[in-house]
This record gives structure tokens, sequence and C-alpha cells, in this order.
């Protein structure tokens, strides 16, 4: 008996590595040499490529295509309908599967409904992307970037709400009303600091 749930209109090739306590629900296909890693949560209408790596604890929503030379790293949320690709000139007739390229989702990215991750960019820690966004360009660690193509928009706490900086001894800084974290800002670089 198996540690992790498959709906039985769910497939699983073998060769794929699924995580303990993990959920596939309906109407998904996880490929053979993909790697999902514990308490992870795929909605309906899933596809995880081979050579896919996510983490522990990501929550990927309805009609998500996870593509060849992504790697998502832990406590991620991928929104639904979300896209990602990997190959950044494709053509029918060209096979370019030798010129995929890595995204990488660095843990605790949100990225919203509907918005597109061009291949071959990063995504920094918690940063958000908001729905319907298209990012060309990598995005900073607690970045807010949104729009087409996406731009930085803001800065968002690891617990999801938006900083509010101010200038206090030549510094930089942002408390979350929410959870007290304390963040600073050096050059655009948000960065957490210790109480």
């Amino acid at each position: 008996m198996s540690d992790f749930f498959v709906h039985p209109s769910s497939y699983v090739d073998e060769g794929a590595q699924i995580g303990a306590g993990t959920k596939i629900w309906h109407f998904s296909h996880i490929m053979s040499g993909a790697q999902i890693g514990k308490n992870c949560n795929l909605g309906q209408n899933v596809v995880i490529s081979p050579g896919v790596i996510l983490g522990d604890n990501v929550k990927v929503q309805n009609n998500v295509s996870v593509y060849t030379g992504v790697i998502v790293e832990d406590d991620c949320f991928l929104g639904p309908s979300c896209v990602f690709t990997n190959v950044i000139n494709p053509r029918s007739q060209i096979n370019r599967r030798d010129e995929y390229q890595k995204t990488l989702v660095k843990r605790g990215a949100t990225i919203g409904a509907n918005a597109t991750i061009v291949c071959g960019v990063t995504l920094g820690r918690y940063s958000f992307i908001g729905s319907g966004a298209v990012v060309t360009r990598d995005v900073p660690d607690y970045a807010l970037a949104y729009g087409s193509p996406a731009k930085l928009c803001g800065w968002m706490c690891q617990c999801g709400l938006k900083l509010v900086f101010e200038t206090q001894n030549t510094l930089e800084v942002a408390r979350c009303t929410a959870c007290s974290r304390l963040y600073q800002k050096i050059n655009n670089n948000v960065t957490e600091m210790s109480v």
C-alpha cells in the first residue's frame, strides 16, 4: 500500500517518485522520471513531465502543466491554469528537446492564476507573481511582480502580505503588520532581518 493518494482517474507512470502524504486528484498524469516531494497537493488535470522536480508541500492547482526543465522548491503555490514553457523559440517542425531551458521557482514562491512563466527565469524566494502576469525575466526574493510583461510592483512578506518600506537611520526597513517579520531593502534586494 502506498503512502500517497492517487485518484483512480489519474495515471502515475512507472519510474515517477512521489513523497509520503502527497495527493494527486482527478485526471492528472505524472510521467516517468518526475520527482514529487512529501505532502504535495496536485489538483485536477495536472501534468508533471519527466525530469520535473517538485519539493515538499507544493500546491499545484487545477489545469497546470509543469514541463521538463522546471524545478519547484518547497512550499510553493502554482495557481490555477498557470503556464510554464521550456523552449524559447518553439516550432512544430523542429525538434528542440535538447534545448529545454531550466526554470527555477525558489522556496515559498506564489504564482497566480493564469500567469505565464517563460522558460529560463528564476522566481526568487517568497516572490509573488500576480494573476495573468507574463514573466520574461528573473524576479528577486520577496518581490511582487505583475503585468505583461511582469514588472516589479512591490514587496511581499513570507506570510503573503504586502510590505511597506520606510527609511530608518539610512536603512529602508519594513515590518509585516501580520506576522511582525522585519525586512531590509538594499539596492532593490530584500532580506529578512533577525530580531
